[in-house]
C-alpha cells in the first residue's frame, strides 16, 4: 500500500480551502465598495441557499455540471482543450429528442435509445476536431469553438416547423414532447423533485476513476499528457488517444442536457439552457480533474448561483456571485501550482539528501 505523505495531503486539502477563503476576502472589498455589509451579504445567502427546496435545485443544477466538468477533465488529462462542450451537448441533446419522440420504443428502451443517440452524436461532434488535429495539425481550440457556433447554427435551422421542430405556443418552438412513458425516473422528496440522472452522474464519475486509474487506457492517456515523447518513446501511438479521448469527451458532454431533456422539459427548445459547456472548464479547473474535486465544485458553483437570486431582492449587485466564482477558479489554479511548485522543492531536497547520505557512506 503506498504510504500518504500527510505534509502532502495536508497542502492538497488546504490550497482549496486557502484560495475559497481569498476568494471571499476579495469579494467583501467588493461588497464594502459597493456599499453593502460582507457579513450580512454572506449570511443571506448561505441562509438562502440551505433551504430544503433550494438545496434540492442546487442538486439538480450541480448534475448538468458535474457531466460538464467530466468531459472537459477527460480532454485536460490528455492536454487537450476541449472547449467545444457546448456545442457537443447542445446539438446531442437535439438529436436526441428528435429520435426520442419519433421512434416508436416502449419507455424504458426509449430513454436508453436518447441516452445512446446524445453519447454517440456528441462524440461524433468532438470527433471532427479529432481529425483536424491528428490529420491536419489544427489545434482543438479553434476547431472546437467553429464547432460550437455550427452547431448553434445547425440547431437554430432545424429547429423550426417547417423541419423537425413545432410550434408550440406563438412564441415557442420546440421539438416533439417526448412520450411521459420514456420520462427520466425522479425522486419526489417532500420539499421538492430531484432529478433520477443523478446516478447517472455518479456513475459516470466512477467509471472516470476507474478508467483513469485502474485500466491500460488511463495509464496511456495520462502518460500522454504528461509527456507526449515519453509515451511515443513507450509504444503509445498518440494519434489514436488523441481520437479517443476526445471520443469519450464528447460523449460524456452528450449526456449534458439530458437531465433537463429527461427530467425536466421533455422537449429541446429555444429555452433550452445554454452555457453549461464553459461553466464545466470553470468546475474542471477547480476540482483539478478530479471526479470528487469536480463534484464539490459543481454543488459549490450551482450553491453561488442559487443563493445570488436572493441579492436582487435585497439590493445587492448579484455580480457579486460571478467576481466570487471567477476569483475562486483563479485562487484555486494558482495555489496548486504553488503546491506543485513546493512539492517539486521538496523532492529536490530529499533525493539531494539521498545523495549525500549515499555518498558519505561511500567514503566511509
Amino acid at each position: 500500500m503506498r504510504r500518504v505523505d500527510p505534509r502532502a495531503a495536508g497542502l492538497a486539502i488546504g490550497a482549496p480551502v486557502l484560495a475559497v477563503l481569498f476568494a471571499a476576502l476579495l469579494s467583501s472589498i467588493a461588497l464594502v465598495i459597493s456599499g453593502s455589509s460582507p457579513i450580512e451579504t454572506f449570511q443571506s445567502i448561505v441562509d438562502y441557499g440551505t433551504r430544503p427546496h433550494n438545496l434540492i435545485e442546487i442538486v439538480n443544477k450541480s448534475v448538468t455540471y458535474y457531466l460538464s466538468g467530466l468531459a472537459v477533465a477527460i480532454g485536460f488529462r490528455m492536454n487537450l482543450f476541449n472547449i467545444g462542450v457546448d456545442g457537443q451537448y447542445r446539438i446531442a441533446a437535439f438529436a436526441a429528442a428528435v429520435v426520442g419522440a419519433a421512434v416508436p420504443l416502449p419507455g424504458v428502451l426509449r430513454i436508453v435509445l436518447v441516452i445512446l443517440v446524445a453519447v454517440v452524436v456528441g462524440a461524433l461532434w468532438a470527433g471532427l476536431a479529432a481529425v483536424l488535429k491528428v490529420t491536419r495539425g489544427v489545434s482543438e481550440v479553434i476547431s472546437t469553438i467553429m464547432l460550437n457556433a455550427i452547431a448553434g447554427g445547425l440547431v437554430f435551422y432545424f429547429l423550426s416547423p417547417e423541419r423537425l421542430g413545432v410550434q408550440a405556443t406563438s412564441n415557442q418552438i420546440r421539438t416533439e414532447l417526448l412520450p411521459a412513458d420514456s420520462w427520466f425516473p425522479n425522486f419526489a422528496l417532500s420539499d421538492g423533485t430531484l432529478y433520477g440522472f443523478v446516478l447517472v452522474a455518479i456513475g459516470c464519475g466512477a467509471a472516470y476513476w476507474v478508467l483513469l486509474n485502474r485500466t491500460r487506457f488511463g495509464f496511456d492517456l495520462r502518460a500522454t499528457g504528461l509527456s507526449e515523447s515519453a509515451a511515443v518513446a513507450s509504444g503509445v501511438n498518440v494519434k489514436r488517444m488523441v481520437v479517443a479521448s476526445m471520443l469519450l469527451s464528447g460523449g460524456v458532454a452528450g449526456l449534458v442536457g439530458l437531465p433537463v431533456l429527461l427530467s425536466d422539459t421533455h422537449y429541446y427548445g429555444q429555452d433550452f439552457p445554454l452555457g453549461y459547456g464553459f461553466t464545466g472548464i470553470a468546475i474542471a479547473l477547480l476540482g483539478r480533474n478530479h471526479p470528487v474535486g469536480i463534484a464539490f465544485g459543481a454543488l459549490l458553483w450551482s450553491f453561488l448561483e442559487r443563493s445570488s437570486l436572493i441579492l436582487d431582492i435585497q439590493g445587492v449587485p448579484k455580480e457579486i456571485v460571478t467576481i466570487m466564482q471567477g476569483v475562486t477558479v483563479l485562487s484555486v489554479v494558482i495555489a496548486y501550482e504553488l503546491v506543485r511548485r513546493f512539492g517539486l522543492v521538496r523532492q529536490q531536497r530529499r533525493v539531494a539528501a539521498e545523495l549525500s547520505a549515499q555518498g558519505a557512506e561511500a567514503r566511509a
